[in-house]
């Protein structure tokens, strides 16, 4: 444990009890904020919708956001309840810009708070690829679980954790060279809502102050009329909106499943001459890839996209022409409601007993999420590394109510598939 970390308030969940997880650390005097959920980010010029309706579905009561850009845009949202801070430096983003000529990464730094877990594929920053552990123990076991997905450009651990193949990086050194993106307001007015409100504000402005000169100036003396004072109405208070619990708005895993192996599938079969594909990543709204020149043209490879007949976005190549990437948008994947039926415990033993039985390693971790109005869900974190397809896993994996796919990713050189989500618990 580090000697140093303190346990504050912001250690704390709603209900009093400690949580396993930070959301901020101090690098060479700056502050930045850590563990924030990460989604893609279809409309990079016009983002506010995707985020507000994010922060109402996939986190609830999410009210602070930031912006990753480059070649796979991204949102990052929290919860300014749990300790984090409208201005607060995003250490995630800052890292990503920093190492950007590295698409995929795995790393843990040792930190003033704890040790902070961050995980890139494809550049794309994972949905829990953004964590601060309390626990060096947790931080350990989550990137040892991940070093068994292959092809990591980079893996970067503490020193002292003696691991073969990884490097310890100066991270103050790192994040001083990337960008400088901030936690702001998911319900801030911009932009022409802004200047509308502003110009509004002015014209009633001006319209009472002319108001008031005239009445001050130019109108008459009169009697004062007494009128008989109407007994005020009684106003009946507004019933509370019933809290939508975490597991009323998750996307169906059947669905998601499905889509995402026909993505994957339809992505893979684009064989530009010349170039290597790398691994394929799936999200609830998106596939994506990149190839690496070996001894194609760009020309080659931009026209085997163009003959894939694929509704393909956000494509694009490298400054020196040896990286192509490009995304699939999935068609839209419905949300419904799977309520949790078992405890943390006995969900994890049964999951546990179940993949011993097939002789499969899966990796679980208990994680929880706090509502706006401080109430604590439970969940179970899982990972699985498979040689079989989304289809093959769906009838196993979705018969545990309460379950939710987060990111599905596929390696074509060695064929492995990575299945991350959580289940929900009572």
């Amino acid at each position: 444990m580090l000697e140093e970390a303190k346990l504050v308030e912001e250690d704390y969940d709603g209900g009093g009890s400690k949580r396993s997880w930070g959301t901020s650390i101090t690098v060479g005097g700056v502050n930045y904020a850590t563990s924030l959920f990460w989604q893609p980010l279809q409309n990079a010029s016009d983002p506010f919708q995707e985020v507000e309706n994010a922060s109402a579905g996939v986190l609830e009561g999410a009210d602070l956001f930031c912006i990753k850009g480059g070649k796979a845009p991204q949102f990052g949202i929290c919860v300014s309840h749990e300790g984090y801070k409208s201005g607060e430096l995003v250490a995630a983003v800052a890292l990503a810009t920093a190492m950007a000529s590295i698409s995929s990464y795995v790393a843990v730094f040792k930190t003033d708070k704890g040790w902070w877990y961050t995980c890139i594929r494809n550049d794309i920053i994972l949905s829990d690829g953004d964590m601060l552990f309390l626990s060096e123990e947790e931080a350990k076991n989550q990137f040892m679980s991940m070093l068994a997905v292959p092809d990591w450009g980079k893996k970067i651990a503490p020193k002292e954790w003696g691991i073969e193949e990884t490097e310890d990086l100066d991270l103050e050194e790192v994040l001083s060279r990337g960008a400088r993106s901030k936690l702001q307001k998911i319900k801030a007015l911009r932009g022409t809502k802004l200047f509308l409100v502003i110009a509004i504000s002015a014209i009633v402005g001006l319209w009472l102050l002319s108001s008031l000169v005239d009445k001050l100036f130019f109108t008459p003396t009169v009697r004062p009329v007494i009128v008989p004072v109407k007994p005020k109405a009684i106003v009946q208070t507004a019933q509370p909106v019933p809290e939508i619990k975490p597991w009323e708005n998750v996307y169906d895993p059947k669905a998601m499943m499905k889509a995402c192996n026909d993505g994957i599938v339809s992505l893979a079969r684009i064989l530009p001459p010349g170039w290597d594909i790398g691994n394929i990543t799936c999200s609830p709204t998106s596939v994506v890839t990149s190839w690496q020149r070996n001894v194609g043209r760009l020309s080659w490879a931009k026209q085997a996209l163009d003959d894939s007949g694929l509704n393909l976005s956000g494509t694009g190549f490298s400054a020196d022409g040896k990286t192509m990437s490009t995304s699939l948008i999935l068609p839209k994947i419905e949300q419904l409601a799977s309520p949790p039926n078992k405890n943390i415990i006995d969900l994890q033993n049964t999951i546990n007993d179940e993949f011993q039985s097939i002789g499969v390693p899966i990796s679980l971790s208990m994680d929880n999420v706090t509502s706006s109005t401080g109430k604590i869900y439970k969940k179970l974190r899982f990972a699985i590394n498979s040689n079989y397809n989304p289809i093959t896993w769906t009838e196993i994996l979705t018969k545990y109510s309460g379950l939710e796919i987060k990111l599905i990713t596929y390696s074509p050189k060695d064929n492995i598939w990575h299945y991350e989500g959580a289940i929900y618990a009572l």
